[in-house]
């Protein structure tokens, strides 16, 4: 038997996940994301895990392929980062390092481009080779994947779909500096800025002024029980969600958009309405493309990683 290794590095913890490399998964755990002194203990931690692991399992180096490694950050083809946002990180070489810190063949790929490949590998996405993932969460992430290959990029940032610009009139900044990112309206933190804004026009009575915490949780239980009000903020989220996967969809052609990310929990109740918008812009070519919702969870990002290594 054949094993390998995917690792998901985020900014609070990092999962590990034991697979063969025919996809199951034997074993999973998560370490802390030690980020001090500029995140230097975090390949170290990985390496001393995962020593540990193959020691408890008495798994013979000679059987694993390798380790995949998925990092909240553009990485290149040969695994360098340059920046982390959210890591401390600077220039940093990850295939060389860990490798040396293990003595295990290493690949490293940007943790939404694995997200992605790991839907299509063991999820939503299973069976198709050419599918876009976008993930709902704090931020929008996305990952596409061409051929059952994640798209890398000159510079390890293709697929940034929380960047495509889909409001020209807007003057907030996004996070990274520039305005009107899909990132500003479709993540968690967009869907509540829109709630917060739709609220302020009117007195109109909605289930969402009674709400202590109104967040994008808040919002689509309110759409579940018939809100009037939450059901027009959908709309607006829906609209510019689905008319960026549109823009996006035109360069990579999709069988499938999965998405993903705590937003997904709302369910399939989202399907119709981001489908409905991408099919108003979408290029007549694409309007054959299906919408799922993420099926992995919290294990897409190691289940990734671990591909990208059994493909190498």
């Amino acid at each position: 038997m054949k094993y390998c290794f995917g690792v998901d590095v985020g900014g609070t913890s990092v999962k590990l996940g034991l697979f063969t490399t025919d996809g199951e998964i034997l074993d999973k755990w998560e370490i802390p994301t030690r980020k001090e002194n500029k995140g230097e203990a975090i390949l170290p931690d990985i390496a001393e895990s995962l020593r540990k692991k193959i020691e408890d399992r008495k798994i013979d180096k000679g059987e694993i392929k390798g380790i995949g490694i998925g990092i909240p950050a553009p990485v290149t083809g040969d695994g360098i980062v340059k920046n982390t946002a959210n890591l401390c990180w600077g220039y940093k070489e990850v295939n060389r390092e860990l490798r040396e810190l293990t003595g295990l063949d290493v690949r490293a790929g940007n943790d939404a481009n694995l997200a992605a490949l790991g839907e299509m590998w063991l999820g939503a996405g299973k069976g198709q080779k050419d599918m876009i993932m976008v993930t709902l969460g704090t931020g929008v992430g996305g990952g596409a994947i061409l051929d059952g290959r994640a798209l890398v990029g000159a510079n390890g940032a293709s697929a940034e779909i929380g960047h495509v610009c889909v409001n020209y009139h807007e003057t907030k900044k996004c996070g990274c500096g520039k305005t009107g990112c899909l990132e500003q309206y479709a993540s968690a933190t967009g869907i509540a800025r829109l709630a917060r804004m739709r609220l302020a026009w009117d007195e109109e009575p909605s289930i969402l002024r009674n709400q202590k915490k109104l967040d994008a949780k808040a919002v689509f239980d309110a759409l579940k029980e018939g809100d009037a009000v939450a059901e027009e903020i959908v709309e607006q989220f829906a609209a510019y969600l689905g008319h960026g996967l549109a823009n996006v969809a035109i360069i990579v052609d999709p069988a499938v958009i999965v998405i993903g990310g705590g937003v997904s929990k709302a369910g399939d109740i989202l399907i119709p309405y981001i489908k409905k918008y991408f099919l108003e812009k979408a290029f007549f070519a694409n309007t054959e493309t299906e919408f799922m919702i993420a099926q992995l969870d919290n294990d897409a990002g190691i289940c990734g990683a671990a591909k990208l290594m059994i493909d190498k």
